[in-house]
């Protein structure tokens, strides 16, 4: 089945007039991968066999900073739409930011509040309220009975409930679990910008992850202490992966857990390879410790 292709607020609109409920929605930025095929199938799990899915393709530049890669973000989207095709997807909604954006530069944006200054919020100032605010649009536009994001941004997924749960909006927001590479790396559409190399460094990454998961039973110290000399050792690669942040959060909050903490965490990371930065996170049960 070849999706419905809409490009304006117009087509979309005239589109979802035709849909069957339940409607849907997958938010992306393109440049698919079969991380994306995971969040449809999820989604089609969803809506059933009666439903509809709508996928969004937007590189919303509300999200990126100055010297963010706004500009090289990949834009594929004949083969986007061809996945979808082969996802059955019943519409992708492909605007430009003349349609989503027509008065230019937005002048209310969403706050994410104090968690979204926290981990990403802190490392990429005004990241949150970028991609809440195109996100609510989303919502508005599409009109969707479900959204369904990615658990590796764990971050931006609490928000986004967040946000729907505070503003009481009618849309029920489903995580569906990080896919991966056949090495163990999260996948991501920035993973094209590594070279062989630094593919190489990256995969420090899901194996801190991996050894703080195996600790747990420790408690925070022992995650902490298990994770952190992998991403140090990767550090002095070449090239280098240069940390960010390695945090335990509870999920319920995004508080960094304390020392006598037991119970669901989780477990997040942040680094750069050259000019490519790179997020994870492993959900873990931590123990109390000694």
């Amino acid at each position: 089945m070849t999706p419905m292709l809409a490009r304006t607020l117009a087509g979309l609109a005239a589109a979802r007039a035709t849909l069957p409920a339940p409607v849907t929605l997958v938010p992306t930025m393109g440049a698919l991968h079969h991380g994306h095929r995971t969040l449809l199938r999820t989604a089609h799990e969803h809506s059933g066999h009666t439903g509809s899915l709508v996928v969004s393709v937007f590189v919303n530049a509300l999200q990126f900073g100055s010297g963010e890669d706004l500009d090289r973000y990949p834009r594929t989207l004949e083969r986007d739409v061809a996945i979808c095709a082969e996802e059955g997807v019943a519409v992708v909604f492909a605007p430009d930011a003349t349609q989503m954006y027509p008065g230019g530069a937005q002048q209310i944006t969403v706050n994410p509040g104090p968690v979204g200054r926290l981990l990403e919020g802190a490392s990429r100032p005004g990241f949150f309220d970028g991609v809440l605010t195109v996100v609510l649009k989303l919502f508005n536009l599409v009109r969707p009975d479900v959204a369904v994001f990615g658990q590796k941004d764990a971050q931006q997924l609490f928000l986004v409930r967040q946000m729907v749960a505070d503003l009481n909006l009618p849309v029920d927001v489903v995580a569906a679990p990080t896919a991966r590479d056949l090495d163990g790396l999260a996948t991501s559409s920035r993973n094209g910008y590594l070279s062989q190399a630094g593919r190489v460094s990256a995969l420090a990454l899901s194996r801190a992850l991996r050894a703080g998961a195996e600790a747990a039973d420790g408690g925070p110290a022992a995650v902490l202490a298990a994770a952190r000399p992998i991403l140090a050792e990767a550090a002095v690669a070449d090239p280098p992966l240069v940390a960010d942040y390695v945090n335990l959060a509870d999920p319920r909050t995004f508080a960094e857990v304390g020392a006598g903490y037991s119970g669901e965490a989780l477990l997040l990371v942040a680094a750069k390879v050259g000019d490519t930065r790179l997020i994870d996170n492993m959900p873990l049960t931590l123990g109390g410790g000694i």
